[in-house]
């Protein structure tokens, strides 16, 4: 199949808002910015490992309805389009605050109102978009499988009316700050499935439950100030209504909320870049060298200007991916193209920053190096780019599997 053909390739009619969409929110969310100024987040990273949470942030998101704009009004959230909950997430880092604390529970409790059943819907969401109940916590990735998720050898075999687990996931973050957890585990062995991405099932756990029966969490200590942990199940009973879903349709539905998730995540990266910007052209235009200011030179103006064409391209593929998603229409393709190119446009922006900057980067007080290192991360996780280029070639050029 040539790309001239292939679906990923042929025009779906949508309407691309190029205007500054939900101004109100905007605003709104940035005033609330206003009082977590770089000083708050570095006294997080002062008290290791990997920081202190910022739990009065993520309440006062909680509190203004900002982390349950995704959720239905008939649950009690805000019931926006996945745009809406972008622009949130993108101009909370575009002030210079980090929104990843919070994104989780965007995307994965998509994951309960989806497929999750009526009882479920009922009984969660109402004390997820309240701040009841903290969704933050996504356990997926484990040590020895990374990002070949079919591969994961985390169990939960049938007892009873419910489940024993047993595994261990890492890079859970946030795991020590939730009192739920999405967990995907293996219902099936992988040697009695017709295909390996069968027998997966979704989990929604009591953790607070969970540490009580077997189940330890530890944090590690990053680079990044991201509350992230390793979670070790030994013999922890859940029970059955834990089950999201269908049994053995866990991978389905995880990748069902990999597009929001991409979309989310990629407007993060927007604002990491337009924060960026905003500090590169105020330092070069105030600092004087030599008699002049650096902006001056054009070793500073061009990697700032080629950057900001990028990020500005790299936006309207956000856009475009919010669009369709919200349209119902398929935007795997867009959604994980807009996942790379903001994450490419962001870190280059971040390094055109950080050079401006000169030395003063290194500075904790300026707050770019903390920001660079958010920005790095985005060329990592939660997806690798180099999964993202195996997608398109795949999926979207119709080459051969390359993995």
């Amino acid at each position: 199949m040539t790309p001239a053909t292939h679906p990923k390739m042929t025009a779906v009619s949508i309407t691309v808002d190029l205007a500054e969409d939900y101004t109100d929110i905007r605003e709104q969310v940035a005033k609330l910015c206003q009082d977590f100024t770089g000083d708050y987040w570095r006294d997080l990273e002062k008290q290791p490992p990997s920081g202190s949470y910022p739990t009065a942030f993520i309440e006062a998101l909680t509190a203004a309805g900002y982390l349950a704009a995704l959720i239905p009004e008939e649950y009690g959230g805000a019931g926006l389009p996945v745009r809406g909950g972008a622009v949130i997430l993108e101009t909370i880092n575009a002030t210079g605050c980090s929104a990843s604390p919070g994104h989780a529970q965007m995307y994965t409790m998509g994951t309960i109102l989806r497929h999750g059943s009526k009882e479920q819907k009922e009984y969660y969401l109402p004390k997820i978009a309240s701040g009841e109940l903290r969704l933050q916590a996504f356990g997926v990735t484990e040590p020895t499988t990374g990002s070949d998720t079919t591969q994961i050898k985390t169990r939960a075999d049938k007892q009873g009316t419910g489940y024993l687990i047993n595994g261990q996931k890492v890079w859970t973050s946030r795991a020590a700050h939730s009192d739920l957890m999405l967990l995907l585990a293996r219902t099936t062995p992988a040697d009695q499935v017709a295909k390996r991405t069968h027998g997966l099932s979704t989990f929604l756990i009591d953790l607070t439950e969970a540490q009580k029966n077997g189940c330890e969490i530890q944090p590690i200590d990053a680079l990044v100030n991201h509350n992230t942990t390793e979670v070790f199940f030994d013999n922890v009973p859940i029970p059955g209504d834990a089950l999201i879903g269908e049994e053995g349709h866990g991978f389905r539905q995880i990748l069902d909320g990999m597009n929001a998730e991409r979309c989310l995540t990629a407007s993060e990266a927007i604002g990491n870049g337009q924060y960026f910007t905003k500090r590169a052209v105020a330092y070069a235009n105030e600092r004087v060298v030599f008699g002049r200011p650096v902006g001056q030179n054009q070793g500073i103006q061009f990697p700032i200007a080629e950057a900001f064409a990028q990020l500005e391209a790299a936006d309207l593929m956000v856009r475009k991916a919010t669009a369709l998603f919200d349209a119902g229409e398929d935007c795997g393709a867009e959604a994980n193209m807009a996942r790379l190119l903001s994450a490419q446009a962001a870190w280059n922006m971040g390094e055109a920053c950080f050079s401006t900057f000169g030395g003063f980067a290194f500075a904790r007080e300026y707050d770019i190096e903390r920001k660079w290192r958010e920005a790095r991360l985005a060329r990592t996780a939660p997806i690798s780019p180099n999964l993202i280029l195996s997608y398109i070639a795949q999926h979207v050029l119709g080459m051969p599997r390359s993995y």
